[in-house]
């Protein structure tokens, strides 16, 4: 009986160690400096002290993210605020949850000694992208900030080689590259960039990468206590970023380079420090704006778009 009972307490004591959530997330993209409280959160054990056992997975396609959450294959996924509201309209049963990266990344990339000293000069020219939509919409915001018409520029659709068909001359600028890679790889490799700031020339300010979740499947409880964690290793990054690379650098062979050194610096001040953290006028005004550019039938309230999940 007494051995009985002995096991027993031990079996008790053992079960709340051993009761972790489980929670696929899936990536924008590969692993990089973008993810960083992602990764701090799991290296530095801030998952596994909110109970949560936490998968982190790299998509085979980067649009397949958001279609694999919509479908229950996933609880949370990176995405993008531009495209949650597309998805939206489209009926993807999506929300907002939280917010990774909180200012826009995106940039119109031109050669820094390049002919291209104001988006006015793009007129005539070529200038290349890879997602259509959404980077069509901003181009042509910028340019009517600067008198041209989408028509009187060529659009050539580069795929993901964005920084090297600008460096080869195929095109004469870039949207949809971001800030703190192509400018930076750019430089690397001795022909430096220039970017024209979305946010600086007429685009609403937005949140360039954030968490999406299944409206009708997600576990509220979970997800807040997931965005605790990456909350606790924000604030580590911010605290010790000497620390963080290195632990962020370690966990993989390929990430321990100077592209990813630079970015990871270039990164850190646009993390979001509030991740559950919801503005919703950012929403509503992006919103105003995809509908202005005839890229939505109408205008959701934002609440069909974006949650708080604290207040939920």
């Amino acid at each position: 009986m007494k051995s009985l009972l002995t096991a027993l307490l031990l079996t008790l004591t053992a079960a709340p160690a051993m009761a972790q959530d489980k929670i696929t997330l899936i990536l924008d993209w590969f692993v990089n400096p973008d993810h960083g409280p992602v990764i701090i959160a799991q290296e530095n054990g801030y998952f596994a002290e909110a109970g949560l056992e936490v998968e982190v997975i790299a998509p085979a396609d980067p649009s397949d993210p958001p279609k694999m959450v919509a479908a229950g294959q996933a609880e949370l996924a990176i995405s993008y605020q531009p495209q949650l509201h597309l998805q939206r309209h489209e009926g993807l049963p999506l929300r907002r949850v939280g917010t990774l990266v909180a200012t826009p990344l995106n940039c119109l990339l031109v050669l820094g000694d390049g002919p291209i000293k104001t988006p006015a000069d793009l007129k005539g020219r070529k200038v290349g992208f890879s997602v259509g939509g959404v980077e069509e919409a901003v181009l042509g915001q910028i340019l009517a900030q600067h008198g041209v018409a989408p028509d009187e520029v060529e659009l050539v659709n580069v795929n993901w080689s964005l920084s090297p068909s600008l460096m080869s001359g195929q095109v004469d600028a870039v949207i949809g590259a971001f800030r703190n890679f192509e400018l930076n790889q750019m430089e690397i490799e001795g022909v430096p960039g220039k970017c024209f700031y979305v946010e600086e020339e007429g685009l609403p300010p937005y949140d360039e990468l954030i968490y999406v979740a299944n409206a009708e499947r997600m576990d509220t409880d979970m997800i807040r206590r997931f965005l605790a964690a990456t909350e606790k290793a924000t604030q580590y990054i911010i605290n010790h970023p000497a620390e963080s690379w290195q632990t962020f650098a370690a966990t993989a062979p390929e990430l321990s380079d100077e592209l990813n050194r630079r970015a990871w610096i270039d990164t850190l001040p646009r993390f979001a420090l509030r991740p559950a953290a919801l503005d919703q006028g950012r929403y509503a005004s992006f919103e105003a704006f995809l509908h202005d550019a005839g890229l939505i039938p109408g205008q959701a309230p934002v609440s069909e778009i974006a949650i708080d999940v604290t207040a939920q």
